[in-house]
């Protein structure tokens, strides 16, 4: 975790909307540090964005207490709560909220229009942040001939312009295409970095939480499943959902053989030879307990089958379908005595359909998970939150 001072500040923050039952956040804690990407990552309906607007005061909170700074920002037990504008923060919504009737230099300087700064340095600060986001010289484009990427950049351009201490951004990138928004993570990434400004980011999309954050906390039901580091979620996941949410899991049946301190021996259902280590997730766990193995699709190697048994540390399996997808391949492979997997594999070394083959293990980095009613009518890939990560979901 880091040690860095905290910008933002969140104790025991909850919110219900009038008509529902249901709290959208949850008692919800949690440290924004300092000059940080912090990410909110969730399905539709966790309540992540709703967390983002009580930060903004676009929405107040039932119960809890929002610093800035260890300053109070809002206070329910004492009736607090500062209005936007005194929150000194800027802001990028799904819509951009570019205004068609005005300039790319009347859409930035509107925030230092409305605190009456002199025209002189709206003139020189709207040059600067133009700049800032690769728009220089683009002051008098009329917004309806900007492109999204070019709306885009005009928002976050707008977002910074009065120099705010925290940038909120609410699914910036959904309303672009996928070529695009790659661009937009990585310039969003290098802007804050040279501006060093604290960044809470809201998405769905854990590709975007994983390649712009500092730290993710991964929410669901109004809670945080887990807080962490991008490498801490995808390589440790405390639980099931942030297991299968934050990329992509392949779950086989397996044996415990032994458990020590290092972790759990699991022998993989119908290969006798492939044990390999993985953590264990249940305290409880000891030899001869049916579990599941937890294996990310990069730790497997897809290789030709050249005999009757597989060596030691790999599973056989046959190819039901091979689907070309440019720069790899996905395998849809019958595994013996599991569920069928979806994997990729090397695009110059093709398997056709119906061709035997061999899964090759990593020995260690897995993860073991006690078996439940649940998983067991679904084992194979563990991907049953897959279209909360579908942008419109």
């Amino acid at each position: 975790m880091s040690t860095a001072r905290a910008a933002v500040s969140l104790r025991n923050i909850s919110k219900i909307y009038p008509g529902s039952k249901v709290k959208a956040v949850d008692n919800l804690s949690l440290d924004i540090p300092e000059g940080q990407i912090f990410t909110l990552l969730g399905p539709s309906g966790c309540g992540k964005s709703t967390t983002l607007r009580m930060v903004a005061g676009l929405e107040a909170p039932d119960e809890g207490a929002i610093y800035f700074d260890d300053v109070p920002i809002v206070l329910t037990d004492k009736n607090i709560n500062l209005p936007p504008e005194k929150r000194n923060i800027g802001m990028v919504f799904q819509s951009y909220a570019i205004w068609p009737h005005m300039t790319v230099a009347q859409n930035v300087g509107y925030p230092l229009r409305m605190r009456k700064v002199p025209s002189a340095r709206i003139r020189e600060r709207v040059a600067e942040v133009l700049a800032l986001v690769g728009m220089a010289g683009m002051e008098k484009r009329p917004a309806p001939l900007l492109s999204g990427g070019q709306q885009q950049r005009i928002a976050l351009a707008r977002a910074i312009v009065t120099e705010p201490r925290i940038l909120l951004l609410d699914e910036p990138f959904s309303n672009l295409d996928a070529k695009l928004r790659e661009q937009m993570r990585l310039e969003v990434k290098l802007l804050q970095k040279r501006l060093n400004i604290t960044v809470l980011f809201v998405t769905h999309d854990q590709i975007e939480a994983l390649s712009l954050s500092d730290q993710i906390a991964l929410m669901q039901s109004g809670q945080i499943q887990q807080q962490g580091s991008s490498r801490g979620l995808y390589d440790a996941p405390v639980n099931e959902f942030v297991r299968d949410f934050v990329g992509k899991t392949l779950l086989f049946r397996g044996k415990v053989q032994s458990v020590g301190p290092s972790g759990a021996a699991i022998a993989v259902d119908g290969a006798s030879a492939c044990i390999v280590s993985a953590r264990s997730h249940d305290p409880g766990m000891s030899a001869g307990h049916e579990v599941f193995l937890g294996v990310r699709p990069e730790d497997i190697d897809v290789l030709a089958a050249s005999g009757d048994s597989p060596p030691p540390g790999m599973v056989s399996g046959r190819v039901g379908a091979a689907l070309f997808m440019g720069e790899r391949i996905e395998y849809h492979i019958e595994v013996d005595r599991q569920k069928q997997i979806s994997i990729y594999g090397d695009r110059h070394t093709p398997f056709k359909d119906g061709a035997p083959v061999w899964l090759k293990l990593r020995p260690d980095g897995h993860s073991a998970w006690s078996l439940n009613p649940l998983e067991g009518e679904r084992y194979g890939d563990a991907q049953q939150v897959e279209e909360a990560r579908v942008p419109g979901r």
